[in-house]
């Protein structure tokens, strides 16, 4: 089987690359190239911001180690580029990657354009880190924490669609590892990532029935600039009990947990 995979250059996104490498015949990554500082260039690099995001690198260190993509393998071929180039390649330009039979996204810019189009008709896989229809956008397990729902912090595996985290949804990837809010929702992406990894080597992911996300449930729709040093600052302030809330899987759509 081949895979290609739109992701970018992070310890988690090596992870992915790797973890898929093992259940292809052949995988193509189209991988765009951020920061690996602490905090991203989008963000004010106050020392509040600098404490968050370095528990951020700190969790995924946890999860995922320092991985480094596997060059030694010869099943992996990478187009390398810049965050932000995607969109001004062309079909022709990537052609090379767009002969697979399973295509996912996890961690690349918002797709436009023909390369949308494209990858909508071959069905493409898309792991959105969040619970939709329940929270939708930017930073949403932060958001679900920041809410008191961390029964709603997961990653919901979907059909890939021209609307932000809106296609139709396979299922969602879980976490019962609750060491500490970090941990925990790094966790549910290494949920994602082992799930989808193990339904596309059995085959069972192309058997799942897609469900049409409500869009009346949905809680909150983030958007990056609403993740600012205030709101982090209230987040720090807050007592967030990760076990406040249940875990309710009609809430959910075939979850998958991880637990160790």
């Amino acid at each position: 089987m081949k895979i290609t995979l739109f992701t970018s250059n992070k310890n988690r996104h090596n992870y992915l690359i790797n973890l898929l490498s093992e259940v292809s015949k052949e995988l193509f990554v189209v991988q765009e190239c951020d920061t690996i500082l602490s905090v991203p260039g989008h963000y004010q690099a106050s020392p509040i911001m600098k404490k968050y995001f370095e528990n951020v690198i700190n969790a995924q260190y946890q999860l995922f180690g320092n991985s480094y993509v596997n060059n030694k393998k010869k099943n992996i071929k990478i187009l390398p580029m810049i965050l932000g180039d995607l969109n001004q390649c062309s079909i022709n330009l990537l052609s090379d990657f767009l002969k697979s039979d399973v295509y996912v996204v996890f961690g690349s810019s918002y797709i436009k354009g023909e390369l949308v189009d494209f990858l909508i008709k071959q069905k493409a896989i898309n792991i959105h880190a969040g619970v939709s229809p329940y929270y939708r956008g930017s930073a949403c397990n932060f958001w679900a924490l920041y809410d008191g729902n961390p029964h709603l912090v997961g990653s919901t595996i979907h059909l890939l669609s021209k609307g932000l985290d809106t296609g139709p949804m396979l299922y969602h990837a879980m976490s019962n590892l609750k060491t500490n809010p970090f941990e925990y929702t790094m966790s549910t992406i290494k949920s994602a990532f082992h799930s989808i990894a193990e339904r596309i080597k059995d085959n069972s992911i192309f058997k799942i029935n897609p469900v049409t996300q409500d869009k009346i449930k949905e809680i909150r729709y983030s958007k990056k600039n609403e993740f600012n040093e205030d709101i982090v600052k209230e987040y720090f302030k807050k007592k967030i009990n990760l076990n406040n809330k249940k875990f309710d899987n009609s809430l959910l759509k075939e979850p998958f947990f991880l637990s160790s």
